[in-house]
């Protein structure tokens, strides 16, 4: 009589376990250049929308971390305002392998300002950070509303950040968003100015926004329903939230 009650109760938490592994994002961290102070937020805004959409959410800040064992377990891996120079060759490598198989990335601000000496991970990320004047206003023309990460905002969206120009953009995304350099001070990348991005790159989904500086932007109910359904679209979990 007890194998008849165990085994089924061995069988569901069999089950249960497997379904929390199955659905988990990760958020990478690691700085080798300029530390943001919004990261902790960003963190901890991902964390409790993970929580409350049944999304499992890991962080780390260490490379180490970026093993085939590891990586297996996420569907996308968010590069939370990563900096600099922040995997080593065989973990790029594992990385690279990671999408190649179906992964997912998402990137935010400085993701763009990190690994420049990668060039898969440039084109991955669909842009390098080039410059950026200090932190205003601006008007941002939402140019593609068929997305899931764009599709609650309005085609003009007026918010504060820090935005960047970029150098090395692949134009084989998907423009999302765009800002408008008559908005504001210190643009220079002219009429054509991406700042949210999406693509299918070497197997995998990749999304890219550039806001994301300030802390006070993870708590934008706007701007931060645009990054999760961003990591949700890379993670290809939208039959989830259905």
């Amino acid at each position: 009589m007890k194998k008849i009650i165990v085994i089924p109760f061995l069988l569901v938490m069999f089950l249960s376990c497997n379904a929390q592994e199955k659905d988990r994002i990760l958020i990478f961290t690691k700085t080798a250049g300029f530390v943001h102070e919004s990261i902790p937020d960003g963190k901890a805004a991902i964390m409790k929308a993970g929580k409350e959409r049944g999304i499992g959410v890991d962080t780390t800040s260490k490379a180490s971390y970026f093993t085939n064992e590891n990586l297996k377990k996420y569907k996308a891996v968010v590069f939370l305002n990563t900096t600099g120079d922040v995997l080593e060759e065989e973990q790029q490598r594992t990385f690279e392998e990671y999408m190649r198989g179906g992964g997912g990335f998402a990137g935010i601000h400085s993701a763009a300002d990190t690994e420049y000496e990668w060039p898969w991970y440039g084109k991955l990320v669909g842009g390098y950070f080039k410059s950026h004047p200090h932190i205003q206003n601006a008007v941002v023309k939402v140019v593609n509303r068929d997305h899931p990460s764009t599709k609650h905002l309005p085609e003009s969206w007026d918010r504060r950040d820090e935005w960047y120009n970029y150098k090395d953009l692949n134009p084989a995304v998907t423009v999302l968003a765009q800002l408008d350099e008559q908005s504001y001070e210190g643009g220079e990348n002219g009429s054509h100015h991406p700042i949210a991005w999406y693509h299918f790159y070497d197997g995998g989904r990749a999304f890219y926004t550039g806001g994301g500086h300030t802390s006070e932007s993870y708590w934008e109910p706007d701007f931060f329903e645009h990054v999760m359904e961003g990591i949700i679209w890379a993670a290809d979990l939208q039959k989830v939230q259905d």
